[in-house]
């Protein structure tokens, strides 16, 4: 029998319809889909590794959904660094006054739930307020004592579901100096905000006392990358150095100030504001950011759009709505801090 997404499999459909009510879902034609992408995975494919693998990411996916999802209108950081980092270590210090400083601000905190600088953002913020993101792994990734007991605790088969969780639950990424891993997530952040694939977050890079990490990494990316004509001066402005811990939490804090979130509709950027702005703030954006614009296009104040009406908790925001040139996303962060000094 070939399967289709249309409603044109007879009795099937009949069948996939009674099930979905007996289960009383929610939004029963998005699982729908599902189901019949279930279904033609399993006609399409008979490698069991590959349907193995599915399987599992489907599993994951959807606890990563339950356990968050009840923490939805609490904002969160996500913490990266080495698992190596002793207690007794400046900066396993430093990370504890980090976290317990983004409580004070009221967000939570997430890191990878393993020993060193993931523990260190743990005990700041207090086991009430953190999520562990764990990893199976032969070595390094037991479960640190202070998430020992917590529900906030998921461990990952899969790498790469771990990383949507990572970014897709965090409305900022802080990095201490760590290994292979800390790097990886470093580049990887950068590279979706540069080319759009994630919305617009603070990336803080918080250095040694005498910035002996990320310092040199800074001009490796200068003398590599930016005077060869790699990256643009402005994709600079994607993240932020400092040595100082409150810091960070601030320049965190000061993103969302007015900003709240975004997201595309169709050619449109949606962005959404804590705050009404006035007329003169408007024209105000729209002159000194004419260059994302794109021409024809105007920065405009709305209400939700129509399509919007799938984040219900968020329908109250007003919105800045334009056609934003999708080309510098550098030049959008200029822009949004702009906006939060209104």
């Amino acid at each position: 029998m070939k399967i289709s997404f249309q409603r044109d499999n007879g009795a099937l459909d009949e069948l996939i319809d009674q099930i979905l009510a007996m289960c009383d879902i929610h939004h029963p034609e998005i699982i729908r889909e599902m189901v019949i992408s279930a279904l033609k995975t399993g006609q399409e494919n008979d490698y069991l590794a590959d349907l193995k693998m599915l399987r599992t990411t489907m599993k994951e996916m959807r606890y990563t959904s339950k356990l968050f999802g009840p923490y939805r209108d609490r904002k969160k950081v996500t913490i990266f660094g080495s698992a190596r980092t002793e207690p007794e270590d400046p900066v396993y210090q430093k990370c504890v006054t980090f976290s317990r400083q983004l409580v004070r601000l009221g967000y939570m905190v997430i890191t990878g739930g393993g020993p060193g600088i993931m523990q260190a953002g743990n005990e700041g913020a207090g086991a009430e307020n953190s999520f562990a993101v764990n990893i199976r792994l032969p070595f390094e990734q037991e479960t640190n004592p202070v998430m020992q007991n917590s529900p906030n605790v998921i461990t990952y088969k899969y790498f790469f579901n771990r990383k949507v969780a990572f970014l897709k639950e965090a409305e900022a990424v802080a990095l201490f100096p760590g290994g292979f891993g800390t790097l990886d997530e470093a580049m990887e952040t950068l590279t979706l905000m540069q080319t759009g694939k994630n919305p617009p977050i603070p990336l803080i890079l918080i250095d040694d006392d005498d910035g002996s990490y990320w310092g040199p990494w800074f001009e490796l990316i200068k003398v590599t990358m930016l005077q060869r004509g790699m990256i643009s001066g402005l994709d600079m402005s994607l993240f932020t150095i400092t040595r100082d811990p409150f810091e960070a939490a601030q320049v965190i804090h000061d993103f969302y100030r007015v900003y709240h979130s975004s997201r595309w509709v169709d050619s449109q950027l949606v962005i959404r504001l804590n705050k009404q702005l006035h007329a003169e703030q408007v024209s105000i954006l729209a002159s000194e950011f004419s260059e994302i614009i794109e021409k024809g296009s105007q920065l405009r104040v709305t209400a939700a759009l129509p399509e919007e009406y799938d984040q219900p908790d968020l329908l109250d925001l007003p919105r800045l709505v334009f056609r934003f040139n999708r080309s510098n996303y550098g030049l959008l962060k200029a822009f949004l801090r702009r906006l939060n000094s209104f």
